[in-house]
């Protein structure tokens, strides 16, 4: 999706509107000198994110084209606009996946990639049969304090944790590695990042926002309840004003990016 806000006749930001790129390229934003320069003239304005969600739920290009799934794995789009959005900002700030480590070292993961078993406990809709996921999901877990809240908030945490809880029917691995690479390439793929030419360090510069849209009779997307792994992120790039959107809904059979 393509964001642009929309200037009234005085000149003054009054809301934005949305369209539909179809494998659209900016050639001349995307050398490494035009790049810096963008970055140095231009910054996304915190001060739009509280509009910008009812925006993107109320724009007839997403209604029309945002894809969305039903219980039983149907796909169809959005069709409905909202009254009301939610958009919570999403720490985005991890760039090694060397974050990761320490589950090696606190009997989470043995040393060879094997992820330790447990007796099933039970959480919500999901069945916890080992410490992974009982690290990532219960707080009496012995290993709950190994990432602190403000970890556990970082958009590379919580792509980790949804890609290991997966859906209602999940074949789990029983080794890590294919997580942690998944997460990885998920990552990579959704984030931009931008890198400073005087000190050659690597920033993040997308924002990300958890959100959630509302019509009448109450929350629709990315479902009608509140469940861990129905979830919609949008991650906006603001040097190409462009949003993506990752979504999942709990019980169906569709990722959606």
């Amino acid at each position: 999706m393509n964001a642009e806000p929309d200037l009234d006749m005085a000149g003054h930001e009054a809301k934005f509107t949305f369209q539909c790129l179809e494998g659209r390229k900016f050639p001349s934003i995307q050398s490494k000198d035009a790049q810096e320069l963008l970055l140095k003239w231009y910054t996304f304005n915190d001060g739009k994110l509280p509009i910008f969600g009812s925006a993107f739920f109320q724009d007839p290009q997403v209604i029309y084209n945002l894809r969305v799934v039903s219980d039983s794995g149907k796909l169809s789009t959005l069709g409905i606009k909202a009254s009301r959005a939610v958009a919570d900002v999403v720490s985005c700030s991890v760039l090694n996946m060397g974050f990761f480590d320490r589950l090696y070292d606190n009997n989470v993961v043995r040393e060879s990639g094997k992820i330790v078993k447990c007796f099933d406990e039970y959480w919500e809709d999901l069945t916890i049969s080992d410490e992974l996921r009982k690290m990532l999901l219960m707080e009496d877990s012995d290993n709950y304090d190994l990432y602190n809240d403000t970890e556990r908030d970082e958009f590379l945490f919580r792509i980790f944790r949804h890609l290991c809880l997966g859906g209602a029917v999940c074949q789990y691995e029983d080794e890590v590695q294919p997580y942690l690479d998944m997460t990885k390439q998920l990552y990579k793929d959704l984030i931009a990042v931008q890198k400073d030419g005087s000190t050659s360090e690597i920033h993040i510069t997308s924002i990300v926002l958890k959100a959630s849209a509302s019509g009448d009779g109450g929350q629709f997307y990315p479902s009608e309840r509140e469940h861990i792994q129905d979830f919609c992120y949008l991650i906006i790039d603001p040097l190409k004003r462009h949003v993506n959107v990752l979504y999942h809904r709990f019980g169906a059979s569709q990722f959606e990016s």
